[in-house]
């Protein structure tokens, strides 16, 4: 359950992590909003962020990185079972199903290699491909089915993850090519079928990929004027924690222009203040140019998920 492939930091788990980013965050004139919904960007001159709340936000630079979630299976079972048996992460929750059977839905990269991982630790893994074959590099086909505890199942559309009101017990599947039903008798189930970026509230007011990623240049700004995009939530090819800083702390910092009218203006000598992005690490030149501090406010759409628990 440790997070070992953080640089400088050898070893700590993800509550203390978390933890440990929010007190940095703290050391810093940031105003934390819990529990709030971005719902409508609104842009112009000075950008302005609806809540859910009813609450608007005014800046006239925007970060958003609201990150992505799991894609879900759509299935009877799935939501009912979140956390106690079914699964979306296999490194974060893969060691509670230690010697346990468990299946993976999804054969891409990120399915096999999930597979792959788990077959270390548990008892038996069956993969369930929807198409008729897998998607995966030939590299890690060819080590998953050197794997003696794993079976692979193509041509299969899931129907339903079932279990006894408490805990998953089993899942069940149709052949595509014959059409007959099957059910696999198990404890945990991981979806593995890819990533929804969390920009619905988006959609006709920035450019947005096919895959509904927030389209961002080298500098990380999107197609609105004062609005930059960070982490999961991107075009950005590259993925990961140490680039994305999310997946529980998903939130959008907002840079805030003062009433000074030297926040983000003109100074009285002519010369035009620093209007980026890095904030942080500029604070403290802002601080001795102005007499007001910059303000920034972090606040995260949806309140940490409950921890898996399986018995």
């Amino acid at each position: 359950m440790s997070i070992e492939n953080y640089i400088s930091v050898r070893e700590t788990e993800g509550p203390k992590f978390v933890v440990a980013l929010e007190q940095h965050v703290k050391n810093y004139e940031v105003d934390i909003m819990d529990v709030q919904r971005a719902e409508k960007l609104v842009s112009g001159r000075i950008n302005e962020i609806h809540l859910a709340s009813g609450a608007v936000l005014k800046a006239k630079t925007v970060v958003i990185s609201t990150g992505a979630r799991w894609r879900e299976i759509g299935v009877p079972g799935e939501r009912e079972y979140r956390n106690r048996g079914v699964a979306y992460c296999p490194h974060c929750d893969g060691p509670l199903f230690k010697d346990k059977r468990v299946a993976v839905v999804g054969g891409g990269n990120s399915g096999v290699e999930a597979a792959i991982d788990l077959a270390g630790l548990v008892s038996a893994v069956t993969l369930i491909e929807f198409g008729a074959e897998l998607r995966a590099d030939a590299v890690l086909q060819k080590k998953l089915r050197s794997l003696p505890n794993v079976t692979v199942v193509t041509s299969a559309q899931t129907t339903e993850i079932t279990g006894d009101g408490k805990k998953v017990g089993g899942i069940n599947y149709t052949d595509r090519t014959t059409g007959a039903a099957h059910r696999v008798e198990l404890e945990g189930v991981f979806v593995q079928i890819g990533l929804v970026p969390n920009t619905e509230w988006l959609k006709g007011t920035i450019k947005l990929s096919k895959h509904g990623e927030i389209v961002v240049d080298a500098k990380g700004a999107t197609s609105v004027p004062g609005v930059f995009a960070a982490g999961d939530v991107t075009t950005v090819p590259y993925k990961q924690i140490v680039i994305a800083g999310r997946r529980r702390r998903e939130g959008i910092a907002l840079r805030v222009r003062s009433s000074d009218p030297r926040i983000g203006g003109r100074r009285s000598s002519g010369r035009r203040r620093h209007d980026g992005v890095s904030v942080f690490k500029r604070r403290h030149v802002d601080r001795r140019r102005t007499r007001q501090p910059v303000r920034l406010f972090l606040f995260r759409r949806s309140p940490r998920p409950p921890p898996v628990s399986v018995r």
